[in-house]
């Protein structure tokens, strides 16, 4: 199982910044720097820049919403960040929320299932550089990009429900969760997502589990402190129904939390699940707490 590190969310570093925090990562040995994408920097964007400054660390979107971008716009812009990071570039997309799309965008988020099957079924093939001719009910697309230096990269989905999962597995490389816990990726993403790859004849999909990840002697008061910091996600419908799945009543009791030992039999848990990678979305509760957690993370690559 992979280990990575998600970085940059809002409030999070500069761009001069992000390219030391993956740098650092790099030279730590973690195998993937994700970058969240919400209202800070454009994270393919953001990506091409530390592709050009890293050398061997994995980078990936965690995840790049759909609606606001036409899949030919963010195949060219993935393609670009493919080539500025010489294969390294992995492009997670997802649908947001629909308080996000329509509150604040203004668009409409009706039919959201439907929405991502057309746009894998027009983003894929623009990506591996294939000539599309696509008549759908929200893309009529006619069109080819040729970026002669980019491989394409892999293409990934925040997949969490039946119909998307699916999707997933027939058209993407595999999925990126949030709020997720071992019951939730052991009993229903993995299962579903690794059958409808297998029926579609494709390889094993990637399953990388996102969560926040802290090590602590205070595991009570963590969890209290993360609970505050992650109220929202408790509140989103499609993350709802991930903790509900998971029988658990907040964000915080899906975090992985505790001393080393705590940590180590969390992350074998996962792997033991069929989790690829694991990004750990390292929560700063005090001082220390990124400093210490990155550095034990550390240790186990």
């Amino acid at each position: 199982m992979k280990i990575g590190i998600m970085i940059g969310a809002t409030g999070g570093p500069t761009l001069d910044g992000l390219v030391e925090k993956a740098r650092a990562l790099e030279k730590a040995g973690f195998d993937t720097v994700w970058l969240a994408n919400i209202f800070g920097h454009d994270a393919i964007g953001a990506l091409g820049i530390v592709g050009r400054e890293t050398s061997k660390v994995e980078l990936g979107t965690a995840v790049v919403p759909t609606y606001p971008r036409h899949p030919m716009a963010i195949g060219q812009q993935a393609l670009t960040t493919q080539a500025a990071a010489k294969g390294r570039f992995a492009l997670g997309i997802g649908l947001s929320h629909k308080m996000v799309i329509e509150g604040m965008l203004g668009m409409s988020y009706d039919k959201p299932a439907n929405h991502m099957r057309e746009y894998l079924e027009v983003l894929g093939p623009l990506l591996r550089g294939e000539e599309v001719h696509y008549e759908g009910e929200q893309y009529r697309v006619n069109g080819q990009l040729d970026v002669p230096d980019a491989t394409p990269p892999q293409l990934l989905v925040a997949a969490l429900g039946p119909v998307m999962l699916s999707l997933t597995g027939r058209l993407a490389d595999g999925t990126i969760t949030w709020m997720c816990g071992p019951r939730t990726l052991g009993e229903h993403i993995g299962p579903r997502l690794r059958q409808a790859a297998a029926d579609a004849g494709r390889p094993q999909p990637r399953v990388v589990a996102g969560l926040p990840v802290v090590l602590t002697d205070d595991e009570a008061g963590t969890r209290a402190k993360i609970s505050e910091l992650l109220t929202i996600y408790g509140q989103l419908p499609s993350y709802r129904a991930m903790l509900d799945r998971e029988g658990v009543a907040d964000p915080a009791d899906i975090a992985v939390v505790g001393n080393e030992a705590a940590i180590r039999a969390a992350f074998d848990t996962y792997r033991d699940l069929g989790v690829t990678d694991l990004d750990a979305a390292v929560i700063p509760v005090d001082e220390g707490a990124e400093a210490r957690t990155t550095d034990f993370l550390a240790s186990l690559l």
